[in-house]
């Protein structure tokens, strides 16, 4: 017992001057399982293989760190063979270990390491899941010659061989020594001469002050751009950074907030250390131009921003180009974009969106407008939607979602497309939620109407409902289970109605929810809540309208096939 207790307190002691050497500026937690290993740890495994790495050993230990890599812990060690550092020292004009700065050897070495273990599976197009112990993210990607691939590391190594598991971690092999970077984002793009417009353009914004501060607090240092060269520019008739000026600046300075040409600026530039991994991870971004965003759309395999389909007009996005993307910097990252664009203002705008045109239903086009179709989510974990989910329900048999078609059922016969989206929902045991993903809808103040196939299956059946949008609730209630009344269109929206079909049948009803004040141009969420009832099997959403309140809130109402009739 006192032994073992011996190596837990040497176990502890190492792990803490690990953390002093290299003042690691933000902690992770790693769950310690205190057990021993017959496998060597990092530092064993470089001695046992000399032939390899003596000279990575020797750095190690001229920077004191073999010690805490020989003790327990969790760790991630990218060890670059002996020629790589031979092609290190030349490039740096460094004969030895020994003549080599101190400092320039620590940082090298806690640019290696990572405090966790990553293997290959995480190593996907762009950064890896934490930063490495000098501070900076390492980028991951795939490299194919022809015959072989391998994966990169920061476009500056190879990896030789992977996934060597030690007591303490794990090895991957490079080819050749990483270096972090160096320069801010302003500094690498002043240094490049393919991007002088954008550069001077962040000069007389006030930009490159911005984006050339490494702010010591890590959780505001980090800062993407996506920044247009010269070709980009010149591609849309901008050739010099006075026709730039010209064609966006509308004030006596590019400096003041109002003015076009920092409002450009701006809006090429968002918060955060974002990847290309990381862009496509969500729908849309943030940027510094305050209250737009920059969507984002993976198309075969290809980055694009700003491609939206508004009143079904697809307005054309703009290609990130991978090859001269990525690109780390002392506080983050940039881009290259392979085209002009800036902000676009737009007036806000009616959008009558047809609930049952989503992706999964659109690939099945045996079914699509033609028969219907259900979904059964078999666990809670279970997602077979990209914008669609719900509450998980605790009796199994009514977590399913069905497209339903029909033009001879009442359901189907007046809807738009004939078709319905069919979630049942209520308290206790039934789905407690159903979110779904809009499409864009441009920054405003809209009155947001529910439109559905009423199905009342018995005098007791009830869902009544609030609905969400972004998380808020709506000023209105709504119930599946209610028929429009009767009134003319005047009467019935005094009262928060209105008939949205041709037909006038009071089976198909739309119910205003409230009003709600978008702040952003993007795609944003609403959320259907039961707030009463329970027996409701079958809830039919047909559409959700998107009015903004200065417009006709009843006109045009829609045939089956999707004509808009003004009648």
């Amino acid at each position: 017992m006192q032994v073992h207790m011996k190596k837990i307190l040497f176990y502890t002691l190492a792990a803490s001057f690990l953390l002093m050497v290299f003042a690691i500026p933000a902690c992770k937690k790693t769950d310690l399982k205190m057990s021993t290993t017959e496998d060597v740890n990092i530092t064993g495994y470089l001695e046992k293989n000399a032939d390899s790495f003596s000279l990575f050993k020797q750095i190690l230990d001229r920077t004191e760190t073999s010690a805490f890599l020989n003790a327990y812990g969790a760790y991630t060690c990218f060890a670059p063979t002996n020629s790589g550092v031979k092609k290190w020292f030349a490039k740096i004009n460094v004969s030895s270990v020994e003549t080599a700065d101190i400092n320039l050897l620590k940082d090298m070495v806690k640019f290696h390491l990572l405090t966790d273990t990553i293997t290959t599976n995480s190593f996907k197009d762009g950064k890896l899941p934490i930063p490495t112990m000098f501070g900076q993210y390492l980028v991951t990607g795939v490299l194919f010659d022809g015959t072989n691939s391998s994966y990169s590391i920061n476009r500056q190594a190879l990896v030789t061989q992977s996934n060597i598991k030690v007591g303490n971690g794990i090895i991957h092999v490079l080819d050749n020594v990483l270096e972090p970077s160096k320069l801010t984002i302003s500094k690498q793009l002043e240094a490049n001469p393919n991007y002088s417009i954008f550069v001077q353009a962040m000069k007389e914004t006030g930009y490159y002050d911005v984006l050339n501060t490494v702010d010591p607090d890590t959780t505001k240092r980090w800062i993407t751009v996506l920044a247009e060269s010269n070709k980009a520019l010149a591609d849309s008739g901008i050739a010099t950074y006075a026709a730039l000026k010209a064609k966006y600046s509308k004030t006596s300075s590019p400096l003041l907030v109002n003015d076009s040409l920092h409002m450009y600026m701006a809006y090429h530039i968002t918060s955060g250390v974002k990847f290309l991994g990381d862009i496509i991870s969500s729908p849309s971004h943030i940027t510094f131009q305050p209250q737009e965003v920059l969507t984002v759309q993976l198309i075969n395999q290809e980055v694009i921003l700003n491609q939206n389909e508004f009143n079904g007009i697809v307005e054309k996005g703009v290609l990130v180009n991978r090859k001269t993307s990525d690109n780390a910097a002392t506080n983050g990252v940039w881009h290259d974009a392979n085209a002009h664009f800036t902000v676009k203002y737009r007036a806000p705008t009616a959008l009558y969106w047809d609930v049952s045109s989503f992706t999964e239903i659109m690939k099945l086009p045996a079914y699509y407008k033609k028969q219907s179709y259900t979904w059964t989510r078999q666990s809670e974990a279970d997602q077979p939607f990209k914008d669609i989910t719900w509450g998980w329900g605790s009796l199994a048999s009514t977590n399913i979602f069905t497209y339903s078609y029909t033009t001879t059922s009442s359901i189907g016969m007046y809807a738009y497309n004939n078709d319905c989206n069919v979630l049942p929902m209520g308290l206790p045991s039934r789905p407690v939620s159903w979110t779904m993903t809009t499409p864009p809808i441009i920054k405003g103040k809209y009155k947001i109407w529910i439109c559905y196939a009423q199905q009342k299956q018995s005098s007791s059946s009830n869902m009544l409902c609030q609905v969400a949008a972004n998380g808020e609730l709506l000023s209105r209630t709504m119930n599946f289970t209610e028929t429009r009344p009767a009134g003319t269109d005047a009467e019935l929206e005094a009262i928060g109605w209105k008939r949205y079909t041709e037909n006038v049948t009071t089976q198909y009803a739309g119910k205003l929810v409230g009003v709600y004040d978008f702040k952003t141009t993007q795609r944003h969420t609403i959320t259907i809540y039961p707030i009463g009832g329970g027996t409701q099997n079958t809830n039919n959403l047909d559409m959700i309208h998107f009015i903004p309140i200065d417009k006709d809130q009843i006109l045009p109402r829609f045939r089956p096939d999707g004509t808009k009739v003004f009648l």
